[in-house]
């Protein structure tokens, strides 16, 4: 009973310290992703992206590395610009991901009306870039 007892304990522990982790490592990831989205660094955010990387309803996934390359700026400055959104924006935690929701283009200050989310999934080899969506289609 008690060598069950010390397990229990110590995978609870091992839960608590991967769950720190997780979030730490998803706070250095979202530095360096930022950031590279910011100076537009296309080879660090695509060595960032899961792929497939998810799209809105009716847009094709993005398949590649060549692909991300290729339809950079759809992605990160189509309907929001990406660049101005990450400077202040706030991760949340949703379901084990994380997201950041960004304005349109045309209203950058409009932080009630953000429905352009980015998805971040954690990997196995790390946290990702995992999809683009517009919540209101």
């Amino acid at each position: 009973m008690t060598r069950v007892r010390i397990w229990l304990i110590g995978v609870s522990i091992a839960l608590v310290v991967q769950s720190a982790s997780a979030q730490t490592d998803f706070s250095a990831f979202w530095k360096k992703f930022s950031s590279a989205v910011i100076t537009g660094d296309k080879a660090t955010v695509s060595e960032m992206t899961k792929f497939p990387t998810s799209m809105p309803y009716g847009v094709k996934a993005v398949k590649t590395k060549s692909d991300l390359l290729r339809r950079y700026d759809e992605i990160f400055n189509g309907e929001a610009n990406a660049a101005r959104c990450f400077k202040n924006a706030e991760p949340r935690k949703e379901s084990g991901r994380y997201e950041i929701y960004c304005p349109f283009k045309a209203t950058p200050n409009d932080k009630e009306n953000a429905p352009i989310r980015f998805v971040f999934e954690l990997t196995k080899s790390g946290w990702k870039f995992a999809g683009l969506d517009n919540i209101n289609e």
